[in-house]
């Protein structure tokens, strides 16, 4: 019998280990995805507007307008304030500006590597699996010492929860982005890194006249004359970051040769209040009860105006046009359907469309795919819970703010996050990074219930706060693989019982 049991142990190791060379192929490929294939080529780099959803703060929470941001892929950080081109194993940058920086001198902009703008840390790989107002701050106040020395040394700025570079490391924590991307030339990249590092960086942000939106049109204009514009009647006389990714949309449509695509990153899963879809000012007031009434009962006769304003000309959904334009060969497709719409070639016309919306399909995901998906995670479900790794389905939904409430945070100096628990007088410990989670030292038990918790967010988000596809199943995957690690570690125990690498068995009692 023990032999049968060290055969089964030694089966489960075998196909966690298998499942591990899955996740690292799917990981490599998204990554491929999400960072590489923003260039098409050396000849050709990328610039792109970022339209970060709205938070649940100061003038944001009535005005739903979101924040804007500029991505380059071959312009990076020479600093925090000076740019260079890029050196060929980065990835890019984002370059944005805010009400203050907080920082030692009235810096206008900053500028930061585009994995610290997404996910706080310089490797993807080490990005974090949820996110909590402690995994920001602690990231945080790595980038701060090891990008800021000289830039944040004040008291105010090293402590001040509103000193506002803290925006820059970390966004994905706190809302989803939308990229929406053009090429540019090698001469028009050099042009505006000389245009920036020979300006004063000295901030006039007033919220009107010069904010986030403004900043942003006034580097993709840069790039390419009038690409990006505001909507005075829409916007009721200001420029807002929906107007400058609207109009820098319709600017690559209309410019079939500068392939246009467009991005999507999720808010992370976790206890951090989730952002809510951009709007415009007359896109507000349609939507928004809080001030639909008052319209109603002090400004009835113009709420008609405001309706026929936003559905005629103001609707701009970036799902759907992260749908119409998942990559460089849609852009391209795009071109060859007007061509065969012009020459009223309609079975031509409709093989294009085809294979762009199968490019959509593979981007997004389809209905059924996602149902698929919910139905095996019902099933994962159960089995966890069977195994008692997990006490019921709800507890999925509360994982997240007990490890917040009861862990201790850790960074590594790699960027990886470390949780220690304890339970009963056990310690135990969980690696809370990609690159981290089947560590040595990291608890399988608490692994597999992370990663189901991960899947079970994003299987019920709705379609502008949900992963793309090619990022879930490479959650799916470590799911998988976290589900054969717990298997095989329990197999471990049961054939050493006395061992240190007993499984942990949480405890459902303080998790309530």
């Amino acid at each position: 019998m023990p032999k049968l049991t060290l055969i089964r142990s030694h089966i489960a190791s075998a196909l966690f280990r298998a499942a591990l060379v899955k996740i690292v192929v799917r990981s490599a490929a998204v990554l491929v995805l999400l960072f590489l294939c923003l260039g098409v080529s050396p000849a050709y780099g990328d610039v792109g507007v970022l339209l970060n959803e709205s938070l649940d703060t100061s003038f944001a929470r009535i005005s739903g307008s979101g924040h804007s941001a500029v991505y380059f892929s071959r312009i990076c950080a020479e600093s925090p304030v000076k740019l260079r081109l890029c050196r060929p194993d980065e990835e890019g940058s984002v370059i944005s500006n805010y009400t203050t920086l907080g920082e030692d001198q009235p810096f206008e902009w900053n500028i930061v590597p585009l994995s610290i703008y997404l996910y706080g840390v310089e490797d993807p790989q080490n990005r974090p699996l949820f996110g909590s107002q402690k995994i920001k701050h602690a990231l945080e106040e790595r980038y701060r010492t090891k990008f800021l020395a000289g830039y944040c040394d004040s008291s105010t700025c090293r402590t001040s929860g509103s000193a506002e570079w803290r925006e820059m490391v970390g966004a994905t924590l706190e809302r989803s982005i939308y990229i929406f991307v053009v090429e540019t030339s090698v001469e028009q990249d050099s042009a505006l890194i000389e245009e920036f590092n020979s300006l004063p960086n000295h901030n006039h942000f007033n919220g009107i006249t010069q904010n986030c939106a403004t900043f942003a049109r006034h580097i993709l204009n840069t790039y390419y004359p009038h690409a990006a514009r505001a909507d005075y009647l829409n916007d009721f006389g200001l420029i807002t970051p929906k107007a400058i990714a609207r109009s820098f949309t319709h600017f690559g449509e209309h410019h079939p040769e500068a392939h246009l695509r467009v991005l999507h990153f999720a808010q992370l899963p976790g206890t951090i209040k989730r952002s809510t879809e951009c709007r415009n000012g007359t896109e507000q007031l349609f939507h928004s009860k809080k001030l639909l009434v008052p319209m109603i009962l002090f400004a009835d006769h113009e709420l008609p105006f405001v309706a026929a304003s936003y559905l005629l000309t103001g609707r701009f959904n970036p799902e759907h046009e992260l749908e119409q334009h998942p990559g460089i060969e849609s852009a391209d497709i795009h071109q060859e359907i007007e061509a065969a719409r012009a020459e009223k070639d309609v079975s031509r016309e409709a093989q294009l469309e085809a294979v762009v919306s199968q490019e959509s399909a593979e981007l997004v995901g389809t209905a059924k795919e996602w149902k698929q998906y919910r139905e095996e995670l019902g099933s994962l479900t159960n089995d966890a819970i069977g195994r008692e790794i997990i006490p019921n389905y709800d507890f999925l939904g509360r994982l997240y703010k007990y490890l917040d409430r009861a862990g201790t945070l850790s960074v590594d100096t790699n960027g990886a996050l470390w949780l220690d628990l304890s339970q009963g007088g056990k310690p135990s410990r969980i690696g809370l990074s990609a690159s981290n989670i089947f560590a040595a030292g990291s608890d399988s038990q608490w692994a597999y219930a992370l990663t189901l918790a991960r899947a079970d967010h994003y299987l019920k988000s709705p379609k502008h706060s949900r992963e793309i596809m090619p990022e879930f199943k490479n959650d799916w995957a470590l799911l998988e693989a976290a589900r054969v690690n717990s298997a095989s570690s329990t197999a471990a125990n049961i054939t050493l019982p006395s061992s240190s690498a007993r499984a942990t068995v949480i405890s459902f009692s303080q998790i309530q």
